[in-house]
């Protein structure tokens, strides 16, 4: 399967995303709101995108796996 750049996207805010709620975890740092303001527009919208990115991501999992039974 190749990557297009919606997938590339979706792994790259869910990542941040990923890096950003352990950074919240480990060291109570949460990096959005330090670049971005805390609870400032544009940290939400980043929020929004990375939990958007997250469903995209469930779905083309799901695909991909019903793909692979079918193939099977």
């Amino acid at each position: 399967m190749r990557l297009n750049a919606m997938d590339w996207t979706a792994y790259l805010l869910t990542i941040i995303g990923g890096i950003n709620w352990g950074l919240v975890g480990v060291f109570e740092y949460n990096l959005v709101d330090e670049i971005f303001g805390e609870a400032s527009g544009l940290s939400r919208i980043i929020y929004t995108l990375v939990g958007l990115s997250a469903i995209y991501l469930l779905f083309t999992a799901m695909k991909m796996s019903k793909n692979y039974r079918d193939d099977h």
